[in-house]
């Protein structure tokens, strides 16, 4: 139907798929990859045995140099850690992905419904890709097919080993879903694939622009009033058993070298997507630590508080959360980015 303006968008163990699949058909195809220039050596030498197993030659499409160039020298090399990836992943995948998509009139990706539950659940086998354009120029000029939505990542892999193709070794050492070096790491038994991805950042959230049409609950939590660091908000975490901390009463209990009584804050922005996102979590952590020897407390670590915040309370992004032990004077920061009920108390339980 398209001739030799569809391709293949590889990049991982989906894509093997794909493209046996496509071999198996005995019809031409064209494969395509970005690489960003911060892979792992292990991801370039997966792609130089991908191209000599199915003897092709994957299209390398590549970042504009003097964007990098701008970005690294004014935010340096993980800017991402501080203030999200989105701006890098922009300049080093989503706007080439958008000049190689120019040049066809369709392509097809490895997207799965499993991959991440909350982003991807409603991912659709074919369609007119609502982001980017193709050759004729407009949405809806570039047809878009997932072909694996429905397929899971067990079959996924049962047919992978079935076929004795190519696969990226970092797999063999715990990696599942593999990005750029920087912002991928290996995901423990029972930890969901992409938690090994933006590990520092909301689990709900692990995008990084190239599928942004097809995905859903990402703005789920309206932030439309936002301006800056200042909206119009109702205010977070009510629960009558939750503190308000004013930056006075923070000060005093981050200087105690003893306390009366363990206890856990979160440093919140009421404009926050995130921090609405946990709110009926946290309020139930506070029902459940009622009447216990843990606190349970809430600091807005925004406007004027947030210098503070940033240089005494370990701030980084919101929300952050914080555990104050009773014996010794140090906060402990809650390292996991799951804020669920049973993770937040399974936290403090093992501090208090």
């Amino acid at each position: 139907m398209f001739g030799k303006d569809i391709a293949i968008a590889f990049s991982g163990a989906e894509d093997v798929a794909l493209i046996e699949y496509a071999q198996l058909t005995g019809r031409p195809f064209r494969v395509f990859s970005l690489d960003t220039g911060r892979l792992n050596p292990e991801t370039y030498r997966f792609f130089a045995e991908v191209e000599k197993h199915y003897d092709i030659q994957i299209e390398y499409t590549f970042p504009d140099a003097s964007e990098v160039e701008a970005l690294v020298r004014q935010k340096g090399l993980f800017s991402f850690y501080e203030d999200g990836h989105q701006e890098c992943c922009s300049i080093r995948k989503v706007r080439p992905l958008k000049k190689m998509l120019k040049g066809l009139k369709a392509w097809i990706t490895g997207q799965r419904h499993d991959q991440s539950p909350g982003t991807r659940a409603n991912v659709p086998v074919i369609q007119l890709d609502p982001s980017f354009e193709g050759i004729e120029g407009g949405i809806g000029s570039l047809v878009k097919w997932n072909p694996l939505a429905n397929v899971s990542g067990a079959d996924i892999w049962n047919f992978l080993r079935t076929m004795d193709v190519p696969v990226n070794t970092l797999h063999s050492q715990g990696y599942v879903s593999i990005g750029c070096e920087p912002c991928t790491r290996p995901v423990l038994p029972g930890q969901h694939e992409r938690e090994g991805r933006w590990w520092w950042e909301d689990a709900t959230a692990k995008e990084c622009g190239l599928h942004k049409g097809n995905l859903t609950n990402i703005d789920s939590v309206s932030t439309s009033n936002v301006v800056g660091d200042q909206a119009e908000e109702v205010d977070l975490f009510t629960n009558k058993n939750i503190n308000a901390f004013s930056q006075a009463d923070i000060e005093k209990l981050n200087a105690l070298d003893k306390r009366d009584k363990s206890g856990i804050v979160v440093l919140y922005a009421p404009w926050c997507p995130f921090c609405q996102a946990m709110g009926s979590a946290y309020n139930e952590v506070a029902d459940q630590l009622e009447g216990s020897d843990v606190f349970v407390g809430k600091f807005r670590a925004d406007g004027d508080n947030k210098v503070y915040s940033q240089s005494e309370l370990q701030l980084k992004s919101f929300p952050t959360i914080l555990f104050f032990p009773k014996s010794t004077k140090k906060a402990i920061k809650y390292p996991s980015e799951r804020r669920d009920v049973g993770s937040l108390l399974a936290f403090v339980r093992a501090l208090k």
